[in-house]
């Protein structure tokens, strides 16, 4: 018997229902929004930090362009890429700056008196990117529209006027934990009982007498310099946009940033804080939860060790021209003579520092799958930011060699809190240098202190990449994040630090104070003014 009608139709009711009812429960899609990416800083270690952060918004189907100044190491399909780069000439004024630099003693101040002397070029040529008609490009064709605008930070805080310039919000980008030129523009509070960059302590210990007053000085210090550098941003602000009316002041743009993504896990490394909810903590981005595969050398090189194996890395800034024959000899000698393999990044595989069975050199190194390896025993690192958190998030000791910037604080760090050995790179002796590498690989307290350390690194609520896809994602669905800033943004210096209630509190006690001097002198005068006269009366008789 054939079905009724009223049947057919209650089938294909329920059958439509039914797909309907699946098409709701499939994970609905969406359009990825447009995403500028700002990062005209010179440092490839910097730019490895805000491409993690653009690869995994592109892993979320955004649309990602990128501005910079360098090539990528890190990279997707879904990122288009605009390299403006230095001229050859200018490259070469780089690199004697830095080998200038490395031959000096490492600190926070070297790197300063380097950066506004022979390494000015990484401040004067971030302005020159954003006049080149390449980028000009982006904002003058009217066809081009962005949700967001990132920006890379590294002296060049006028950038931040780019949310204006392509008329959205701006995120900010900073490849450490917070400090002074990210925490301006967000209203977190400048303490001074915060350590600065270079101030090592361990984690839940407080700073000692020596260290409060070589930190305060330092504070004193960082916002002085931040004084002349918002001059010069000023000047920058003026060339780039000072003639177009319809931007804002510089110090109107600096008070519409939605947030800063920052390099940096304070739970796990340190210091405690206080920070307002427009600060971001990122820590390990460049981290992949799952390794990618090895090179097939590198793999089997690292399968065959026996003993373990050491990856020897200086970064990417450093290049084996920067260093004197002596020091890399030195290197040389102590690990050639390890029972331990030991993978060597070296930039020129025709002038190898010597040949050993043990040592294999690598012009590029895919460094966070190598230190997942489990042969790994050993990072040996110029304590870059990003090099002692993929260590620090694998559990590998690390024995650290600091050339300049934070890597001296770094350094001292990972000393402070156990996770391995600090030495001097340019007086390197051979015997200490192995002494060190025995001690570290044979004592098993720097790896459990490290496995404790990871625990903490990698428990959060959310990944580092999960954290920058919900916050960017955040700030498009509410067209910026005014509502979450600090008040402090807003405020001059004169009233966010009450200088002008504490002066009018001191003029006021001041008046209170003559007028109690002015009152008690009167009481004085007619209590005891007669009786002195009548006295001095009586003297005058006798007399």
């Amino acid at each position: 018997m054939a079905p009724s009608r009223s049947t057919w139709l209650g089938c294909s009711f329920g059958g439509l229902l039914v797909a309907l009812l699946a098409l709701q429960s499939m994970p609905q899609g969406s359009e990825g929004s447009n995403i500028l990416g700002v990062f005209t800083s010179h440092s490839p270690s910097h730019f490895i930090v805000h491409m993690s952060i653009m690869k995994a918004l592109a892993e979320k189907g955004h649309n990602i362009t990128v501005v910079s100044s360098v090539p990528p190491k890190v990279t997707h399909k879904s990122i288009k890429h605009i390299v403006i780069p230095m001229s050859a000439a200018e490259e070469k004024i780089l690199n004697d700056g830095m080998a200038g630099m490395v031959k000096e003693k490492p600190s926070i101040w070297t790197t300063m008196k380097s950066i506004f002397s022979s390494l000015g070029l990484l401040i004067d040529k971030q302005v020159d990117v954003l006049e080149d008609h390449r980028f000009q490009e982006l904002y003058l064709n009217k066809g081009n529209k962005f949700d967001v605008v990132f920006v890379g930070f590294f002296f060049n805080t006028y950038q931040v006027a780019l949310g204006a310039r392509f008329n959205c919000p701006v995120i900010i980008s900073w490849s450490g934990p917070p400090m002074l030129m990210v925490n301006e523009v967000l209203g977190n509070p400048e303490l001074f009982s915060v350590p600065q960059m270079q101030i090592a302590v361990a984690p839940g210990k407080a700073m000692n007498f020596q260290q409060r007053a070589q930190n305060f000085v330092s504070t004193l210090g960082f916002n002085a310099l931040n004084v002349y550098l918002n001059n010069k941003y000023q000047k920058f602000y003026n060339r780039l946009w000072g003639n177009d009316k319809s931007m804002p002041t510089f110090e109107q743009a600096k008070k519409n940033v939605s947030l800063a993504f920052c390099n940096g896990h304070a739970i796990s490394e340190g210091p405690i804080r206080p920070n307002v909810p427009g600060i971001i903590e990122i820590g390990g981005i460049q981290v992949k939860s799952k390794p990618d595969p090895l090179p097939e050398d590198i793999k089997e090189f690292l399968d065959n060790a026996k003993n373990g194996a050491i990856l020897f890395s200086l970064g990417s800034n450093l290049k084996a021209e920067h260093f004197n024959s002596d020091v890399v000899g030195n290197v040389f000698k102590g690990l050639s003579g390890l029972k331990q393999k030991v993978i060597w990044k070296w930039d020129d595989l025709e002038k190898t520092p010597g040949k050993a069975s043990n040592i294999l050199y690598k012009k590029w190194l895919p460094q966070d799958d190598i230190l997942a390896h489990p042969k790994i025993k050993l990072f040996i690192t110029h304590a870059g930011k990003g090099g002692v958190a993929e260590a620090q998030y694998h559990g590998v000791p690390m024995l650290a060699l600091p050339v300049f910037a934070d890597q001296p604080g770094n350094a001292d760090k990972l000393v402070e809190s156990g996770y391995g050995l600090r030495l001097e790179l340019n007086s390197l002796d051979v015997a200490e240098f192995k002494e060190a590498i025995k001690k570290i690989i044979e004592n098993p307290k720097y790896a459990q202190k490290l496995k404790s350390f990871s625990q903490l690194y990698r428990d959060r609520p959310l990944s580092a990449q999960e954290s920058v896809v919900y916050w960017t994602e955040y700030v498009i669905r509410h067209r910026g994040a005014a509502h979450m800033q600090s008040p402090l943004v807003h405020m001059s210096f004169v009233a966010s630090n009450n200088l002008d209630i504490c002066i009018i509190t001191a003029l006021l006690l001041y008046v209170i104070f003559i007028i109690n001097k002015i009152f008690w002198k009167f009481i004085w005068k007619k209590l005891f003014g007669k009786s002195n006269k009548a006295s001095q009366k009586k003297k005058v008789k006798k007399q």
